[in-house]
């Protein structure tokens, strides 16, 4: 049976797509400007000014010059190495951390969950995480950037959560089956907390793949072992656009902003790609880690 809307309602709605269509205008224009442009012709680009709707003629002259250079190249393969192998060590902390936390009968549960959420509000300071750092020997290695910041303690509360909702009758008859913690954790835990799970690569991932100021700080002039965003920064920033391209000085200030452009799309493509497969378990995954205990 329909339900006839008021007059209220039907205006609600109303208001409520323009908002959200103005919403998603302002935060989805910016992107399409940087698609639009990089595949601008520099001088057209160049003379226009206002709002870019379309790319102004066609160039792949950005991206020739991006793709050409060596620096891209070691950023994609140091950080598809931090994506890949951080993400497996932070995702194996994660875990067994937050099933050690999600144990009703563990008598210290509080305390272990009063130590991690202590670090959310205090931390030492970056000046002592650099000595540290220094002092342990990761300083000018990749593992510098996985090592020490491992853990996300707003994660691990998250899959602690999705983990504690589960019914404790399944634990009960596991164990009753013969099953240890182990067994528990990946054959009865996990299948039931998939979507967590997921969104845990996701935001792992993600962090690691836009990772760029501790590599800033940590790997100093170690330039074979820059992510993809430092490059991406400095092309950004410190206009080292302009060392990638054999013009005069004119041409090149023309060309280096699309290059700029091409360099944005080249580093984001990646997780646009991937996003969309992990997508359906945000939701899903967030809500089960946000019921309260």
């Amino acid at each position: 049976m329909h339900i006839k809307q008021t007059r209220g309602e039907r205006a609600f709605e109303v208001v409520n797509l323009f908002i959200l269509t103005l919403v998603v205008v302002v935060t989805l224009y910016p992107f399409l400007h940087v698609v639009f442009a990089s595949f601008s012709n520099p001088n057209l680009l160049a003379a226009h000014s206002g709002v870019l709707l379309h790319p102004l003629g066609f160039s792949l002259e950005a991206y020739k010059a991006v793709l050409s250079q060596s620096d891209i190249y070691t950023g994609y393969r140091n950080t598809l190495f931090l994506v890949i192998v951080g993400t497996c060590i932070s995702l194996s902390i994660t875990v067994l951390s937050a099933y050690v936390l999600s144990r009703r009968g563990f008598r210290l549960r509080p305390l272990l969950n009063l130590m991690a959420v202590f670090t959310m509000f205090f931390s030492g300071g970056l000046i002592p995480f650099y000595l540290q750092i220094r002092t342990l020997g990761l300083r000018e290695s990749l593992w510098g950037l996985i090592l020490p910041t491992a853990m996300s303690t707003y994660n691990l509360i998250v899959l602690r959560t999705a983990f504690y909702s589960v019914p404790v009758s399944l634990e009960e008859a596991a164990r009753m089956d013969g099953a240890q913690d182990f067994t528990i954790l990946f054959r009865v835990i996990l299948p039931i907390t998939g979507p967590s799970i997921a969104v845990m690569i996701l935001f792992y991932g993600v962090s690691y793949w836009n990772s760029w100021f501790y590599a800033m700080v940590l790997l100093g002039g170690r330039r074979e072992l820059y992510p993809l965003q430092l490059i991406l920064r400095e092309i950004l920033i410190m206009s080292s656009a302009d060392s990638m391209i054999d013009l005069d000085i004119n041409d090149r200030a023309i060309i280096s902003q699309t290059i700029k452009y091409a360099t944005i799309i080249v580093s984001t493509v990646p997780v646009l790609a991937i996003y969309p497969f992990l997508q359906k378990y945000f939701v899903a995954g967030m809500m089960v880690g946000a019921v309260k205990e």
